[in-house]
């Protein structure tokens, strides 16, 4: 099976931490040259430290706000037109939790931009080296509410559901080119976020956080919450040539949690 990634260069966004910081790692353990994109610069220095790095792989590191969309795309098409990438990991913070009804059009809006739009945006200043390299993999880590929408994430699950349906669009635009489009959906995984939403939910419930996650961890067959690097393996595996008919697809990393096929 071909999972070698030399040669091959990547962006990953949201690299900082978390599933994006994992996905980093396990990319360049495959030999790409990774681009770490991320708010925060010092957060990303750190990252980058922390990645493989072989003979004639470089890493490098983009500080900017997926959320504003003509600020991304002015100081990523200068990155992109030193060094193309052939592979992009689209990944951003999710929205604040809470009730769809309760939402204000602004939470929509915001959520829109640095999810959607911001993809949307990367998207097509990444395409061009795409087609020159003959090889492109757009993998977006979104969330299984794709599946199966999660209670008290209302703006979330919409944009997710957004972003999903934008990937499946793509998959039968560029598949014919040898560019494919999937989706990784994450379960509930060790990371800062699922600790907000662990804690959002006693908050809101009036139950304590060991309760909340009790309660999580029962739902899960895995009996268990996965490692970001899980998630990650997921993730190079659709980057590699070995994934080269995979396209399209949303695919649950949730220790078998989702109850829909």
């Amino acid at each position: 099976m071909n999972l070698d990634l030399h040669g091959k260069n990547a962006l990953v966004c949201g690299a900082s931490r978390g599933i994006g910081l994992a996905t980093a790692q396990e990319l360049a353990s495959l030999g790409c040259n990774v681009l770490l994109l991320a708010r925060d610069a010092e957060a990303l220095a750190t990252a980058r430290e922390s990645l493989p790095k072989s003979d004639g792989q470089a890493h490098r590191c983009l500080a900017t706000d997926m959320g504003d969309s003509a600020g991304l795309a002015d100081k990523l098409r200068p990155e992109l037109e030193k060094q193309p990438i052939q592979i992009l990991i689209n990944k951003s913070g999710g929205p604040a939790a809470g009730p769809a009804n309760l939402a204000d059009n602004d939470a929509f809006e915001q959520a829109f931009r640095q999810h959607l739009v911001a993809a949307q945006t990367i998207l097509r200043l990444a395409l061009p080296g795409m087609r020159d390299a003959g090889y492109g993999r757009i993998i977006n880590i979104i969330s299984t509410s794709v599946k199966q929408p999660i209670k008290g994430l209302g703006v979330s699950n919409t944009i997710r559901g957004a972003v999903a349906s934008w990937a499946k669009t793509l998959a039968a635009e560029l598949g014919p080119e040898g560019i494919t489009v999937n989706n990784v959906l994450p379960g509930f995984t060790a990371t800062e976020r699922l600790d907000y939403l662990f804690r959002n939910r006693a908050e809101k419930s009036g139950t304590s956080f060991e309760q909340v996650r009790d309660a999580a961890l029962a739902q899960v067959p895995m009996a268990r919450f996965a490692e970001p690097g899980e998630t990650a393996c997921a993730i190079a595996f659709l980057a590699s040539p070995a994934a080269a008919y995979i396209n399209g697809v949303n695919l649950p990393v949730d220790g078998g949690r989702t109850d829909c096929l």
